[in-house]
């Protein structure tokens, strides 16, 4: 009798402890519909750069891509035409890169200096340094995409997941996610597909 007590309480210890470990490995991070919290982070120019720095933005396009992920690399003409089609209107592109530089030593701020140089990047790019600010967005992929509108609430989460629907080849693409969620809200109307799987590099911690 004493043994069967004994085994229905090792069950059920076992039982909540396995809970327990499923919900700390759960992905955390923003969910459509969320208030992301303001940073801080150095640009490649130097300067410190924050979202409440850009007073008459509606909205922002927060990109999490770094140099050595041959997925960010091929994306960047776009990130580029983004910026160049919707700061303008509002919606800037905030380039954030989030690797461990120790692990990505091609990510290092010089590296990025450099790359933003050579690519010509009119938006700023910033270095993660002490990687906070990723893990709140719940960013896992270089690119990734989270499309934020600036509210009397804060700065709300609209849209997270890819920029479009072909990483290989731009000319191919038939669904511009990034662009249809900007355009919807410009327009005031609803996003039409608030959230895909990001394809990428994954983060390195």
């Amino acid at each position: 009798m004493k043994t069967i007590k004994i085994l229905s309480l090792l069950t059920l210890v076992v039982v909540i402890s396995a809970f327990t470990i499923n919900k700390s490995n759960l992905t955390t991070g923003y969910s459509v519909g969320d208030v992301a919290e303001d940073f801080s982070l150095m640009n490649v120019d130097g300067n410190m750069v924050s979202l409440s720095d850009y007073k008459d933005a509606k909205g922002f396009i927060v990109t999490f891509t770094c140099n050595t992920c041959p997925y960010a690399v091929g994306y960047e003409d776009r990130i580029i035409a983004l910026n160049n089609k919707y700061a303008s209107k509002g919606y800037p592109v905030i380039a954030i890169m989030p690797n461990n530089t120790d692990v990505k030593p091609g990510d290092d701020l010089a590296a990025m200096k450099q790359r933003a140089l050579d690519k010509g990047f009119t938006f700023p790019y910033l270095i993660d340094k002490e990687q906070k600010v990723y893990p709140k967005y719940g960013a896992t992929k270089t690119p990734h995409i989270f499309v934020i509108q600036k509210t009397k609430k804060g700065n709300v989460v609209k849209y997270i997941g890819a920029i479009d629907d072909n990483y290989k080849d731009a000319n191919a693409v038939k669904v511009k996610y990034t662009e249809n969620a900007v355009d919807a809200l410009l327009a005031g109307k609803e996003v039409p597909v608030k959230e895909t799987r990001a394809i990428g590099c994954s983060i390195k911690k």
